[in-house]
């Protein structure tokens, strides 16, 4: 029976029965009763009747596993049964489940039906793909003896169907057998016998020459393409570094590194929008320099601070014009006289406020469209015990030829049945009362312990900063007094690295007390102990960026005069760059002291062979939190997603080989399906969305600085869009609509929140949407197991009747016998 059956993965061929299917459950309640009225109204039975019961007993037609049930132990032995009855066997075969009614030739005249009229309809070329599939063959004719001219006619037909198979072309002879409900081997058997005679046929009459040069043609054009798609697969990022480590980590470990290279593609699309529309113009033409704004640093500091040589560059905003690019007039001499054309004209101010809107929406459409894809994919319903059958039997892709390929697929599928089977084998603890009381005290300690922590910690980072910039206010006193003592200048470039070094080392150190905290809780699945310490991280992280962002727009940018700053964007930017590169340094100290050393403590020292665990949730949020950084400081310095991609590219690699050398699996397999979702939505929402905050209040409220930027001379940012718009509406009256819709689309709050509010309900529907089909899934798998239980149930009864009917008869006809030998 097991040959017979075939496995179609085509989800989008509709499914059609042509037979009717109630009929066919119908049978069984008419076979109960009639099964149930001979058992009132036995008749005598014949020793010819007895033989042919015997030849119904099916020694090694075993029952299916799935009909075993522990809660009816009687059903159960009487579906474990060695021997079927031959009205079982007939049940059977009518299973809407197993057959609709046709044995293989009326497949085999069906499908020789369909390749007659796809040739009759050559010259038009239907399409095939919308052909109706089948279900799957029946098992009507196991151990069933069939009649010679049966088997004939099935020949005839299978000889016709291959006649109609050799006359189609290619294409659809490969959907034609694509879509056959038979089994792979008879596939392969009838593919076998239309090439063996196409082949034979082809050594009887010679193809034509253009017909030969067609097909080579045609050869050549479908391995090129074919050679083309493997090369694109090839380009794929990372993709052989990828496989190495979801198959040795698993999928939680990857879906770190997958996060990585999301995030090193929006960086990417940052630099390519602000270079070419930005950088390169400003770099082609450079602007008239009214003020020395050059500062010179003995002391090498400025790879590190971001000034010195850097603060007059196209890295921050001071650097860019106020005015309208120009390029060099073109004159030419004639007769008429000396004629001069005019050069290309290009609003900075203009570029540069809508440049950085354009880039803000774009990728706010991207992260939407990504969740909401991102959300359909991981919380759709796929059962644990029906994904670890997928996994096992058809998870191996046989064009795999290589033994590295071969080494990496064998591993990563590995993993994935040890998370499966994890998945599939876990059990929820029960714990009495008292013990549920002890576990929720622990937790809420727990929770104490990390919001005092962090609470602390914010406030260190407040008064801190408040400090520093106290500092610097009486240095700029002293200096303007002629007071500033010998080496002042070093000791100011240092003291600049004095927040950024706390934040850095706060998001170094109080992670790790998270860890402790956690391993006190005693968590039994290691996907919650990722999720309650992302959320612990996240707190702390949102928490120091809120702090800081009121430090640099509270109190740099409202007093900078001050400060001495002449321009406090560019200062901003450079804040900005100097936690970027701290934040990079200490993730350099975290990997060499937190994995390389302890490892070495551990099995040197401690003389223990496991090695520290990948922390996924904190190296996760420390992406979340440059990357906030990086979207903060594109205002303020155009290049920095530059500095971004290039920490990206290092920590990618330094990481995989730390990962390699320094870490180990975890102990407990376990199946991230949700982690990748989780990862975007916090890009997202905390992150995304609060960048994008804080740079539309600096644009719509904040006053530039007077001095550099694009912006000079203005209120706000916001209005160099306004004043464009009213330069276009009085050089051309036509164009005075501009100047309303300007009005009621950019500078009324009202269309950002409508916007916002719009792509907020484009993800709830969405999610909606997912959740109903969920639901409707849910309902149809619950409907199949029901409709699975009563086949059983039926099954059960039938092979009841029957054995109670094999019992009686033989004391009739042993009755019957001793009568007649009285007689």
């Amino acid at each position: 029976m097991a040959g017979r059956v075939g496995f179609h993965s085509d989800l989008t061929t509709d499914i059609e029965s042509p037979a009717d299917e109630d009929g066919v459950h119908d049978s069984f309640s008419q076979l109960i009763e009639e099964q149930c009225h001979d058992h009132h109204d036995v008749m005598e039975m014949t020793s010819l009747e007895l033989e042919e019961e015997s030849r119904d007993d099916v020694m090694h037609l075993e029952s299916p596993v799935y009909l075993r049930c522990d809660s009816e132990p009687q059903q159960t032995e009487c579906l474990i049964e060695e021997r079927w009855s031959s009205d079982t066997l007939k049940v059977l075969s009518s299973m809407p489940s197993r057959t609709i009614g046709r044995s293989r030739g009326a497949i085999i005249s069906q499908y020789y039906n369909r390749t007659l009229q796809l040739r009759r309809r050559r010259q038009s070329r239907p399409s095939i793909q919308h052909f109706p599939r089948a279900a799957r063959p029946s098992i009507r004719g196991h151990l069933v003896e069939t009649d010679a001219d049966e088997l004939e006619e099935d020949d005839n037909k299978r000889e016709r169907l291959v006649n109609n198979l050799q006359n189609l072309s290619g294409s659809d002879r490969v959907r034609m057998l694509r879509v056959m409900p038979l089994s792979l081997a008879e596939k392969k058997e009838l593919r076998m016998l239309v090439l063996n005679k196409a082949e034979h046929s082809l050594s009887q009459s010679q193809i034509p020459c253009c017909s030969q040069l067609k097909y080579y043609i045609i050869i050549a054009l479908r391995h090129g393409w074919y050679g083309w798609l493997s090369f694109l697969s090839s380009l794929q990022l990372w993709q052989t570094a990828l496989k190495c480590v979801g198959g040795r980590f698993g999928t939680g470990v990857l879906s770190y590194f997958l996060f990585l290279r999301t995030l090193l593609f929006f960086n990417v699309f940052l630099f390519l929008v602000t270079g070419l529309f930005l950088v390169v113009p400003q770099a082609v033409v450079h602007p008239d320099r009214d003020q020395n704004t050059s500062v010179a640093s003995l002391w090498g500091l400025e790879v590190l601070t971001g000034a010195g040589y850097f603060s007059d560059s196209l890295l921050y905003y001071g650097y860019y014009s106020h005015q309208t690019l120009q390029t060099k007039r073109r004159c030419s001499e004639s007769i008429n006289g000396t004629s001069c054309e005019s050069g290309l004209s290009y609003n900075m101010p203009l570029v540069y406020f809508f440049t950085i809107g354009a880039a803000f929406f774009i990728t706010c459409i991207i992260l939407v469209y990504t969740m909401s894809k991102s959300f359909g994919q991981s919380f759709r319903i796929d059962k644990s015990k029906g994904l670890l059958a997928i996994k096992v039997f058809s998870s191996w892709d046989y064009k795999v030829s290589k033994k590295s390929s071969v080494r990496l697929q064998r591993a990563n599928i590995g993993t994935q049945i040890k998370e499966l089977v994890a998945e599939v084998n876990r059990e929820e603890l029960k714990f009495s009362v008292l013990q549920r009381l002890f576990r929720v005290f622990i937790h809420m300690v727990a929770w104490l312990m990390c919001l005092g922590s962090t609470l602390a910690c914010v406030l260190a980072v407040f008064y801190f900063s408040e400090h520093m910039h106290k500092l610097q206010k009486d240095a700029e006193t002293r200096s303007r007094a002629g007071t500033n003592p010998s080496g002042g200048v070093l000791l100011r470039e240092a003291s600049l690295l004095a927040v950024p070094v706390l934040v850095s080392g706060i998001n170094l150190i109080l992670p790790g007390f998270f860890n402790a905290v956690a391993w006190m809780e005693e968590y039994d699945s290691p996907s919650v102990l990722n999720y309650v310490s992302i959320g612990r991280n996240l707190l702390l992280k949102v928490s120091v960026l809120g702090v800081l962002c009121h430090h640099w727009l509270g109190r740099v940018a409202s007093e900078p005069e001050k400060l001495g700053l002449q321009c406090w964007e560019s200062f901003v930017g450079q804040e900005l760059y100097r936690f970027l590169l701290m934040d990079f340094i200490f993730m350099l100290l975290d990997t060499f002291f937190g994995e390389f050393l302890w490892r070495l403590f551990s099995q040197k020292a401690l003389k223990r062979k496991r090695k520290p665990v990948f922390d996924i949730a904190r190296n996760v949020l420390e992406l979340i939190y440059g990357q906030t950084l990086a979207w903060l400081g594109v205002l303020f310095s155009p290049l920095l997603p530059v500095v971004q991609i290039i920490k990206l590219l290092f920590l990618f690699y330094m990481k995989k080989v730390s990962l390699m050398m320094n870490c180990q699996a975890s102990g407990k397999p376990w199946r991230a399906s949700q982690m990748t979702t989780i990862f975007i939505t916090l890009l997202c929402f905390p992150s995304f969305l609060g960048a994008s905050v804080c740079v539309t209040y600096t644009m719509w409220t904040m006053k530039p600085s007077a001095g550099c930027g694009p912006f000079r001379g203005l209120k706000t940012m916001f209005q160099a869009g306004k004043l464009w718009v009213q330069e276009l509406a009085a050089e051309n009256p036509n164009l005075s609509w501009l100047a309303s819709a300007h009005a009621y689309l950019v500078e009324n709050p009202l269309f950002l929140f409508m916007c916002a509010v719009i792509f907020l309900i484009v993800i709830y529907f969405h999610s909606q949407v997912v959740d109903g089909q969920r639901k409707i899934i849910e309902l149809l798998q619950e409907q199949i197991e029901n409709e699975g239980g009563d086949k059983k149930f039926l099954i059960t009864r039938l092979q009841d009747i029957h054995e109670r009917k094999r019992v009686v008869s033989p004391r009739r006809i042993r009755g019957a016998s001793e009568d007649s030998s009285c007689t």
